[in-house]
């Protein structure tokens, strides 16, 4: 161990120790909830990237242990305490009371029925409509009539609103009716009178959503829909681009769209299959807090290309020097690694319009102190609390890493309700946008979409658990008490 690791070990453990006897005479109710919120403060203390922003962590900050007790006992909740704990920048940690639920959805299994949409505004009103992206397989969705493009104005009789869509649409609601709409020959949002219900089921979802390959003016082209990076499902992934590969492949248009973000892990595995980078070439190098930072070595903090997965299996490569990402408001994170990471090493045409700038990454802590907050060894087992906090931010190889408004695209295209296409297909508006850009068919440029009423501002996927999260899977976790 480290000098200056072994830094960190002592500070922990006397923080540890200092408040024990403060909790000692309570009741186990009272117990199980200070805990909770001992946990929030120490772990936000040592990860949480902004901790020298924040004053109530600094290291200083009680002068003994009944302050310190008294402080967390001046929060009714350990949720009052952790939002209060967060820097005025950061607009993604957060924290559940379940991380059984958390674990699931990282590892892409929560209820769904099966419908991801888009919704928005009607003229800037309070009004919401919805509208179909995407129908996932084997659910309740996909044995409806439903079909991307299809629009929606209701949920069980009552019309999307701005202050309602929440409780509607993402509540522990199972079941629910939409009403179907349609535009009218004044372009105007009218109910056609059909309804369809769906149904929550527990789902374990596959990512990679369309992978097909077409002949374009003598091109073979792979189109990939992926929609999440689960790393649980890295092996399909490479089974995809085995089968590019294997198809002869000369271009990808990689479709990012609906992406929200997740494991760095595969981010860096995708990009890897893309480009086959050698392994000396760095992909990202990670910028924690000041005093994670310190424990750290430069080989800690950096991540290279790989050339096979986590269990040994090779990684099927295509070897390009460019690559046709469709991106827009609701590709984060873990999408935005891809884009700003792949940048330094090869062309990236990056079609539709502004990302999210979700550059952050974050971890999952848990009541485990002897593991320093990250693992499940040694949890607390009265109470099932854990942290989904930011604690650093990733660059890529030319060390550029500030993208908070977003990535801007090489060509502007805006999908609009009124531009759906089919999916994979080639006359899909962003697709077809790529094929002509490498066929070199039609005019290049800037190009955008004619001004709506009917602009969609949310995705059904930014509203989960997971929303636009990224982070670290445990095993790329740095363990500062090596």
């Amino acid at each position: 161990m480290t000098m200056k690791k072994t830094w960190i070990y002592a500070m922990l453990l006397l923080l540890c120790l200092s408040i024990t006897a403060c909790f000692e005479d309570q009741d186990d109710n009272t117990i199980a909830n200070t805990d909770i919120k001992d946990f929030v403060w120490k772990g936000l203390n040592l990860w949480y990237f902004w901790q020298n922003d924040v004053p109530d962590l600094a290291d200083d900050r009680f002068s003994n242990a009944q302050e310190y007790a008294t402080f967390l006992d001046s929060y009714s909740t350990p949720d009052a305490l952790f939002d209060n704990l967060l820097f005025n920048e950061d607009r993604f940690s957060w924290i559940v009371d379940d991380y059984f639920t958390l674990n699931n959805a990282l590892n892409g299994i929560s209820k769904s029925n099966g419908m991801e949409f888009g919704l928005g505004t009607i003229n800037g009103g309070p009004d919401v409509f919805g509208a179909v992206q995407y129908i996932l397989p084997n659910t309740s969705a996909s044995s409806s009539t439903l079909q991307r493009g299809m629009l929606f104005l209701t949920v069980d009789g009552v019309q999307l609103t701005e202050s309602n869509f929440g409780g509607l649409l993402f509540a522990d609601n199972d079941t629910y009716t939409i009403g179907l709409a349609e535009l009218d020959s004044t372009n105007n949002l009218v109910l056609t009178g059909e309804t369809v219900t769906l149904t929550k089921q527990v789902y374990e979802e596959n990512p990679v959503l369309i992978s097909n390959t077409f002949t374009v003016d003598g091109i073979k082209v792979g189109y990939l829909m992926y929609n999440r990076f689960t790393s649980n499902f890295d092996q399909q992934l490479n089974d995809a681009f085995g089968t590019f590969v294997a198809e002869g492949v000369q271009d990808l248009v990689l479709d990012l769209r609906y992406n929200p973000g997740g494991s760095v892990g595969s981010a860096i595995n995708l990009s890897s299959m893309i480009s086959g980078e050698p392994t000396s070439n760095l992909f990202l190098k990670q910028r924690w807090n000041d005093k994670i930072q310190a424990a750290l070595s430069d080989e800690d903090v950096s991540r290279n290309f790989v050339d096979q997965l986590s269990d040994g299996t090779a990684i099927n490569t295509l070897n390009l020097n460019k690559v046709y990402i469709l991106a827009q408001g609701t590709s984060a994170s873990a999408s935005e690694l891809v884009i700003n990471g792949l940048t330094p090493y090869m062309d990236v045409i990056h079609i539709g319009n502004t990302t999210r700038g979700k550059n952050e990454f974050s971890i999952t802590l848990y009541d485990s102190p002897d593991c320093a907050y990250s693992c499940t060894t040694g949890i607390n087992p009265s109470h099932t609390w854990a942290m989904q906090p930011l604690v650093g931010k990733n660059e890529n190889a030319d060390g550029f890493y500030q993208y908070e408004a977003g990535l801007q695209p090489t060509i502007l295209l805006e999908e609009t309700v009124s531009n759906y296409g089919v999916l994979g297909q080639q006359d899909e508006p962003l697709l077809a946008r790529a094929i002509q850009h490498l066929t070199g068919n039609g005019r290049f440029g800037t190009t955008t979409e004619a001004s709506s009423k009917f602009r969609i501002n949310k995705s059904s996927n930014l509203q989960t658990l997971t929303r636009d999260n990224m982070y670290l899977d445990s095993d790329d976790i740095p363990n500062i008490f090596k």
